[in-house]
């Protein structure tokens, strides 16, 4: 396999360069799997590849369409953003009226559609039309968080390459020799990103994020201490905020300023109490909260921890079925645990 500008995901890439080099493309994919994991890096690449000047079946990064593309200045390759959080019919009709010119300069014309389960109903309709009777040298790649709300007929018509979480290890090893993190905030965005090297990368460089993610903490540590007026003060903040999808980007997913994002932060919490509680407290994530996760696992009962991990993880699915999220939040918040030990 060549040189890709990407990290791990060595399976899909190599699945990718096979069907360049013996030309059995399929004229549209979809790369699922979770958010900042490297569906976006994928896809630009595979863009690349498609369009290299060597014909090589993988990027060669050095010729004018690999740099241009790398500074999203090639004619030839488009990518649409979702405005005020949905993709808009008017986009996909552009994109339609672009796909029927021949290629400026490259063997395909190539549209990258991030997170296409945000295209509203009318917009993923037209979409289909086009992944139903694509024009000639045109390349949809698409991507998705959530494939479960992407229209069971669009997927029908994309090669699904669904990307996987990456090793904790290769994690690790890339921060500290291409970001030059040292080894132990390495070692703690390793554990924290859940196999996603994007949001690994971010958490380093992105101070923000980490302010919001304490935040997120200590919240949850004065919810168990409170009352029921704060506990619904609390609600009334969080159900103001987009849950995950519905941010206004993806920056402001990854720093916190959604439910889900807020709520994956009190997931991670209880199951590190749950971990220290059961002796397994080598497995925790949450490294740098050592010593005040070891703390409240003395205050909370073993049924108590499992009990709000449960609630908590019944609301995120709720919460994605698009249920009231303030009745949700209500239900969650008041049911949250009360110190009874010690």
């Amino acid at each position: 396999m060549g040189s890709w500008p990407v990290i791990g995901h060595e399976w899909a890439l190599g699945l990718l360069e096979h069907a360049i080099s013996s030309r059995h493309l399929h004229h549209a994919y979809l790369f699922s799997g979770p958010s900042q994991v490297g569906k976006t890096t994928v896809a630009l690449a595979f863009a690349q590849a498609l369009s290299c000047e060597t014909g090589a079946g993988y990027p060669c990064g050095e010729c004018r369409a690999c740099q241009r593309i790398t500074q999203g200045r090639y004619p030839d390759v488009q990518t649409i953003i979702a405005g005020k959080s949905t993709i808009q019919i008017e986009q996909i009709r552009t994109l339609q009226a672009d796909a029927a010119l021949s290629p400026l300069e490259g063997r395909y014309r190539i549209f990258i559609i991030p997170e296409i389960e945000r295209a509203s109903l009318p917009a993923a309709n037209a979409l289909l039309k086009t992944l139903e009777e694509p024009p000639p040298q045109t390349m949809m790649l698409l991507t998705s968080t959530r494939r479960d709300q992407v229209l069971p007929t669009v997927l029908s018509r994309c090669q699904i390459v669904a990307l996987r979480p990456l090793p904790t290890a290769q994690i690790r090893t890339t921060l500290e020799t291409r970001w030059a993190a040292d080894p132990e905030r390495a070692a703690l965005l390793a554990r924290l990103s859940s196999g996603r090297l994007g949001w690994a990368v971010l958490a380093h460089r992105d101070p923000d994020l980490w302010l919001a993610r304490a935040k997120a903490f200590d919240d949850l540590v004065s919810l168990t201490t409170a009352g029921h007026f704060y506990r619904l003060a609390v609600v009334d903040t969080l159900s103001r905020l987009p849950f995950g999808g519905d941010a206004r980007t993806p920056k402001d997913a990854s720093r916190g300023d959604t439910v889900e994002t807020i709520l994956g932060h009190w997931v991670s919490w209880w199951r590190d109490i749950w971990l220290i509680q059961h002796g397994l407290a080598d497995a925790i994530v949450n490294l740098d909260r050592r010593l005040q996760l070891a703390q409240q696992a003395d205050l909370f009962k073993n049924e108590q921890i499992e009990s709000a991990l449960s609630d908590l993880m019944e609301t995120l699915r709720r919460l994605r079925a698009n249920v009231n999220a303030r009745l949700a939040l209500d239900v969650l918040i008041l049911r949250m645990p009360t110190p009874s030990v010690g």
